[in-house]
């Protein structure tokens, strides 16, 4: 198991699991606890972005609760890596309920270590804790 970010508000670390890649991630707050997930997941597949000029892109999503929110967000990230080639170092997640308005900034990949398929809801539950909120998050590798 690696922690691969801790404060004590917010931050992620693996937890082990036995075929699947699992995340567990915590912050004060809904946003906080979107860009904690990205940071985790792309600690986890190894990326790497170069060190090129940087790309922004736009992203709204409207979901129907938490859950569905974070798995969306995330699988768009996975379509940037698989399709454009492009990681994100820098978020700024504006929430109303469960919209999303995401400006992200980054650039090309240099390295990704390994692929993730897909975000999973296995056992996905936003739940309330001493951080704010947490959840726990298993990748399909």
């Amino acid at each position: 198991m690696k922690t691969t970010q801790n404060t004590r508000r917010s931050g992620y670390r693996e937890i082990e699991h036995t075929a699947d890649w699992e995340l567990e991630v915590w912050a004060p707050d809904l946003a906080g606890l979107l860009e904690q997930a990205a940071h985790g997941m792309y600690a986890l597949s190894g990326i790497q972005l170069k060190d090129s000029p940087r790309q922004e892109c736009l992203l709204e999503i409207t979901a129907e609760d938490a859950e569905s929110l974070l798995v969306s967000f995330l699988t768009e990230l996975i379509y940037y890596c698989e399709q454009e080639h492009i990681g994100f170092e820098t978020f700024q997640l504006d929430l109303d309920g469960y919209q999303l308005n995401a400006q992200l900034s980054g650039a090309e990949l240099e390295k990704i270590e390994k692929e993730i398929k897909a975000v999973t809801y296995h056992r996905l539950q936003v739940r309330s804790s001493a951080h704010g909120l947490s959840v726990n998050i298993v990748f399909d590798v």
